[in-house]
């Protein structure tokens, strides 16, 4: 089997999707994340815009290769809300992603069934309308070396298409390259053949 180096997520946030049910209101959110400070702070901004909502009920996921993921069902039955958005972050397939959806009562009662429903299907609105990206897992690489090696690694990199993320032209040169996962051991292993430079992954 392949060793998978891509993830999906979404690079820009969306909201205000509507879902109705017997008078209550599901408004879907949907943010890309890159750490748990990320998620109180959009969080926070919401209960002050939705300040007169009944539930801010959440579920986000983080990490490409080692996932960390909460559910939160902020005060509608265990599971009826939470773990609903959450399925949805897994049947698209995201990550460093937070999925929100607000709670206006309307005044009946859905149960829980009628619940897991309205907070699935919210979730499923908002990221059918998001736009979904591809990325590819990379690793980080600085070389050293001299100046008088430079064509050497610069065709490397060209024949790689690989991606110069910092660049020092001091004494010697210090590159910050970025090689995709499948890539890497043989994009490794040329530089190393140079024997004219210090490779480190970072």
């Amino acid at each position: 089997m392949a060793e998978k180096d891509t993830y999906k997520t979404i690079e820009i946030a969306k909201g205000d999707t509507l879902y109705k049910e017997k008078g209550s209101k599901f408004i879907g959110f949907v943010f890309p994340i890159s750490s748990e400070e990320d998620v109180k702070e959009l969080i926070g901004e919401l209960k002050k815009k939705h300040h007169t909502a009944r539930h801010w009920c959440y579920a986000w996921q983080l990490g490409i290769e080692e996932v960390r993921y909460r559910v939160n069902d902020d005060g509608e039955p265990n599971n009826s809300a939470g773990q609903p958005i959450y399925g949805q972050i897994l049947s698209n397939e995201l990550t460093n992603v937070l999925v929100v959806v607000v709670r206006y009562f309307g005044g009946t009662k859905l149960g829980v069934g009628g619940l897991i429903t309205a907070y699935k299907t919210a979730a499923k609105i908002i990221l059918d309308e998001a736009v979904i990206v591809e990325k590819t897992i990379n690793i980080e690489f600085q070389l050293i070396f001299e100046y008088q090696h430079m064509n050497k690694v610069m065709r490397i990199i060209k024949e790689n298409n690989l991606d110069i993320l910092n660049q020092k032209m001091e004494l010697n040169c210090d590159f910050l390259i970025s090689v995709r996962k499948k890539n890497a051991k043989k994009v490794k292993k040329y530089f190393e053949d140079l024997r004219c430079l210090k490779i480190k992954q970072i």
